[in-house]
C-alpha cells in the first residue's frame, strides 16, 4: 500500500504546522520539514519540541534562508527530500505541500488513488511552446543569470539584467534538456525521487544553470523528471487543487467551500484561509475517516469562472470580493509610515527592508509611479488603487506571502487611515515629524503648482504661512482621530529616542532598531 512522505516548506504559523504534521502522520504517513532559516527561531524551536519525538517526522539536515523566485526554494526542497529518503525507507511517494494546504480526501482514499496507477504526477509543459507564462519574462528567465531577488533587491535585479542585455551576455541552455514548466506542487514515486537526487550529484553543469535561473521552482523538477522518466509514466497534472483569480492571485477557500472541495478530483487543496476554522476542523476529521465515498464532479474551476464572470457583466450572485471579503485578514499587520517629506520616508523604508527583510512599499496611494507588481490591472492607476484599497493590500500581502507589510502614506490621507484602522487586521502608524524650513516649503509650493520660478516674492511671503499651517493641520487631524497604535519619531529627537520608537513599531531587536534610526542623512533635504 502507498505510503506518502510529505515534503513541507514553511516559514510561519508553527501551531498550524504542528497540527498538520500530527494529522498526516497519524494516518501512517511521513513528513519532512524545512522551516525557513529567515523565520522566527522561536517558532522553529516550538515545532522541533512538539514533533521531535514523532518517528514519522524528520527535518531537513540544513536550514537555509528562502526567497521567492530564488534557487533557495529548490535547494530547501532538495534538503527536505534527502532527509525524507534517508529517514523513511518505506515511503513510496513524495508529495510537496505548503503550510496553506489541507487534504480534501481521506487518507484511505489517497493511498488507494496512488496504488491504482504507477505514475508520477507533475505539471510539466514545454517551456517555449506552452502559454503557461502569461506575462513578463520568458526566455529571459533562462538565458540570463539572475543573482538577486527581484522582490527584495529590485534595483540590483534589474540593473544586473539590463547590464547583461546591453552587452549581450547570454548563456546556452544545457543541450540535452527540454526545459519544462509547471506548478511546484508535485507527487513523485520513490524511484523517481532517487533518480532526481542521483542526477543532481552527477550533473553539476545543470545545477549551475538552474542556480541562477529565475523562479526555478517552476522549472527544475518539471524539467529533470521529464528528462529521466518515460512520458507514459507521467501525468501532467498536480494532485493539489488550486485556482487563480483574474488578477493572477491564488483563490482562498473558506468555511462554505467544504462540499465544493470534496467533489474535486484532487487529494489536497491550497490555499485554506487561516480564518476558516470550521473548514480546517472538518477537513482534519475527514483525513482520518474510513469508508468515505466521494462523488467527483470536478466543476470547481468552471463554477468559479462562471460566477466571477457574472460579477464582471453586472449579474452577480453575490458581491464582488473587494466588497464581501474586504478585510485584510485578522492575522495580518499593516504598518503605515506617515511623512510629508516623501524622500525621508523612502529612505526610512529602504533601510527597514534591508535590516528586517520586511516587504515595504512607497507612496502607493499618492504617487502614480510607485513600483508595484502586476496584480491584473488593479494597481495600474491611483484611482483604482484608492477605490479598491483593501483588495489591493490583500493581494500585496498574498504576493509577498507575508502577514506583515510596511507602506508609506502622505498625511493628507485621513480617509484611508480611518478605513484601515477600522479593519479587522492590526494597523499601526508611525508618524515621522520633520522640520520644515522656508526654503523647503517654497520648493514644495513649486512642486505642487502653487508657485513658479517667476512668482513674486510678495506672493511667496503671503503663501508661506498658509502652507506651513496646512502641514501642521494635517498632523493635528491625525492626532485628533485618536488612532490606536499611533507612534511618532521626530527629526528633533535623539537617535536613542527614535530607536525605542522604531523597536516598538516594527517589533524588532534594539540593535536592528538602532541601525534603522541611524540611517545616514535620513532627514536631509
Amino acid at each position: 500500500m502507498a505510503k506518502i512522505a510529505f515534503i513541507l516548506l514553511c516559514h510561519k504559523d508553527p501551531d498550524a504546522i504542528i497540527t498538520q504534521a500530527e494529522r498526516l502522520t497519524a494516518a501512517g504517513d511521513f513528513m519532512s520539514i524545512h522551516f525557513d532559516a529567515r523565520a522566527n527561531p522561536e517558532h522553529f524551536l516550538k515545532i522541533k519540541s512538539a514533533l521531535g519525538d514523532n518517528p514519522n517526522v524528520t527535518f531537513a539536515k540544513k536550514r537555509i534562508k528562502c526567497g521567492w523566485g530564488e534557487w533557495s526554494l529548490v535547494q530547501a526542497t532538495l534538503y527536505a527530500v534527502e532527509a525524507a529518503v534517508n529517514a523513511f525507507p518505506r515511503a513510496t511517494h513524495f508529495y510537496m505541500l505548503s503550510g496553506d494546504c489541507m487534504a480534501i480526501k481521506s487518507a484511505e482514499y489517497a493511498h488507494s488513488f496512488l496504488d491504482n496507477r504507477d505514475i508520477d504526477y507533475i505539471e510539466s509543459f514545454d517551456y517555449f511552446e506552452s502559454d503557461w507564462i502569461k506575462t513578463g519574462f520568458k526566455e529571459e528567465r533562462l538565458i540570463y543569470r539572475h543573482f538577486f531577488n527581484e522582490r527584495t533587491r529590485k534595483w540590483l535585479f534589474y540593473k544586473s539584467f539590463d547590464f547583461q542585455k546591453k552587452f549581450n551576455i547570454t548563456r546556452d541552455i544545457p543541450h540535452d534538456l527540454q526545459i519544462m514548466i509547471g506548478s511546484q506542487w508535485w507527487c513523485l514515486r520513490r524511484q523517481t525521487i532517487e533518480a532526481v537526487l542521483d542526477f543532481t550529484r552527477s550533473r553539476k553543469d545543470v545545477m549551475r544553470f538552474f542556480r541562477t535561473t529565475w523562479i526555478p521552482d517552476e522549472t527544475f523538477f518539471q524539467t529533470i523528471v521529464r528528462h529521466l522518466i518515460p512520458e507514459q509514466e507521467i501525468e501532467t497534472r498536480t494532485l493539489t487543487f488550486l485556482m487563480f483569480t483574474d488578477y493572477g492571485m491564488p483563490v482562498t477557500f473558506y468555511n462554505d467551500h467544504y462540499d465544493l472541495l470534496l467533489s474535486q478530483n484532487f487529494l489536497f487543496a491550497r490555499k485554506i484561509s487561516p480564518e476558516a476554522k470550521e473548514l480546517k476542523q472538518r477537513l482534519g476529521a475527514l483525513y482520518a475517516s474510513a469508508g468515505e465515498k466521494f462523488e467527483i464532479s470536478n466543476e470547481g474551476r468552471s463554477l468559479f469562472k462562471f460566477l466571477t464572470g457574472r460579477g464582471r457583466i453586472g449579474r452577480r450572485f453575490t458581491q464582488r470580493f473587494w466588497e464581501s471579503e474586504s478585510s485584510l485578514g485578522r492575522e495580518r499587520e499593516l504598518m503605515i509610515i506617515v511623512c510629508k517629506k516623501w524622500h525621508v520616508a523612502k529612505r526610512l523604508v529602504e533601510k527597514i527592508r534591508q535590516v528586517t527583510n520586511l516587504p515595504t512599499i512607497e507612496y502607493l496611494f499618492d504617487e502614480e509611479g510607485t513600483a508595484l507588481p502586476d496584480l491584473g490591472g488593479i494597481q495600474s492607476n491611483l484611482g483604482k488603487r484608492t477605490r479598491h484599497r483593501r483588495a489591493l493590500l490583500r493581494m500585496l500581502f498574498d504576493y509577498y506571502d507575508t502577514n506583515r507589510l510596511v507602506v508609506c502614506l502622505d498625511p493628507n490621507n485621513l480617509d484611508l487611515f480611518e478605513d484601515f484602522f477600522n479593519d479587522r487586521s492590526r494597523t499601526k502608524m508611525l508618524e515621522v515629524e520633520c522640520e520644515f524650513t522656508d526654503d523647503y516649503l517654497i520648493g514644495h509650493a513649486k512642486r505642487v503648482g502653487l508657485a513658479g520660478d517667476h512668482t513674486p516674492q510678495e506672493t511667496i511671503d503671503k503663501l508661506l504661512p498658509t502652507i506651513r499651517y496646512d502641514v501642521v493641520f494635517e498632523s493635528e487631524r491625525i492626532r485628533d482621530a485618536n488612532f490606536s497604535d499611533h507612534l511618532r519619531m521626530r527629526e528633533a529627537a535623539s537617535e536613542d529616542e527614535n530607536s525605542v520608537t522604531l523597536q516598538s513599531f516594527l517589533r524588532i531587536s534594539a540593535e536592528q532598531a538602532r541601525e534603522v534610526a541611524t540611517t545616514n542623512h535620513l532627514f536631509a533635504d
